[in-house]
């Protein structure tokens, strides 16, 4: 289906929990967050997934919070993988739990798996994380890469001072490993959006710190790249410094059932309680609701939730 603006919606980031076990400091404080209201349920969760194909979604993506957390999550993967018109079904995770779980999801019709990783040194990841541990989640990570997923990336957000002396070692990952590595530039929002601006650096200083990347191609809101006969591939994603908002094509769901046309909108719209025509109305609403660009480089984000409470 085609928005307002002539962009294709083919993807939805479906929320499943708002709850983790990490708190990671750019997205969380110490405590964590309050949980708004009860997640969707699974019965709910499925509904919408089947609604949206009615409006051309052809891939979901299941967030939270951590997915894992979820008891349910297998079956909720499953009875989604089955729905006619659902092309590809994605998650992303921490990993934390990802160890036990990746050959199950893959079992369940998951198709590709993001496995976010903001440092490869142990105890800078357990700075970053407020104490996770970076060997559970690259065991998690190894599973991945034996489960039979048709593709594995690794999401690591940059942040200046923090990781940035890391680039090359995230890109060394992929000369011999099936990976996609992603570089995210840090967003303003929820508990980094009064960081110092050194914290916000532009991907480019990927293409700095390691010249021999080669441009291939795009997908999606992913610049490409790879090293000369590297197995995996570079990617970078730059809300900030080169503006994808022309291609996007996602809509997003949160564990408690608000739709929200943009990430950066505070346009929320419920669908809790809706089904059949008159969900799909709804979700056909949404999709007509997203607006031309976001402002964060004028005015900021405007959503009041922080990354976790929309589903990163």
């Amino acid at each position: 289906m085609l928005d307002t603006y002539g962009r294709e919606v083919r993807t939805l980031r479906l929320a499943v929990t708002e709850t983790c076990d990490l708190r990671c400091r750019y997205c969380m404080p110490e405590k964590g967050l309050p949980t708004r209201s009860e997640p969707l349920s699974q019965d709910e969760l499925v509904e919408i997934a089947r609604a949206a194909t009615q409006c051309g979604i052809q891939k979901i993506r299941l967030t939270g919070g951590e997915p894992l957390f979820r008891p349910d999550l297998l079956e909720i993967c499953q009875r989604i993988a089955q729905i006619d018109g659902i092309h590809t079904l994605c998650l992303t995770t921490n990993g934390t739990r990802l160890a036990a779980l990746a050959r199950p999801l893959r079992e369940a019709g998951v198709k590709r798996v993001n496995v976010s990783i903001d440092s490869l040194n142990v105890s800078r990841y357990a700075e970053i994380t407020r104490g996770g541990s970076l060997p559970n989640v690259v065991k998690g990570l190894e599973e991945a890469l034996q489960a039979g997923f048709e593709r594995v990336k690794v999401n690591c957000v940059l942040m200046g001072g923090i990781n940035d002396g890391e680039i090359n070692d995230f890109i060394e990952l992929t000369k011999f490993k099936p990976l996609e590595v992603r570089f995210i530039e840090l967003m303003p929002m929820g508990e980094c959006s009064q960081w110092p601006e050194e914290r916000f650096l532009p991907a480019e200083k990927v293409l700095y710190t390691c010249p021999m990347l080669d441009r291939i191609d795009d997908e999606g809101v992913t610049e490409r790249y790879r090293l000369k006969d590297a197995v995996g591939t570079v990617g970078l994603i730059r809300p900030m410094s080169h503006m994808f908002c022309g291609s996007c094509d996602r809509i997003r769901v949160t564990a408690d059932g608000m739709l929200k046309p943009c990430l950066h909108s505070a346009m929320e719209m419920s669908l809790r309680g809706l089904s059949g025509k008159e969900l799909e109305k709804r979700i056909i609403e949404g999709i007509n609701a997203k607006p031309a660009t976001h402002h964060l480089n004028e005015t900021g984000t405007q959503t009041k939730r922080s990354m976790c409470q929309i589903g990163g």
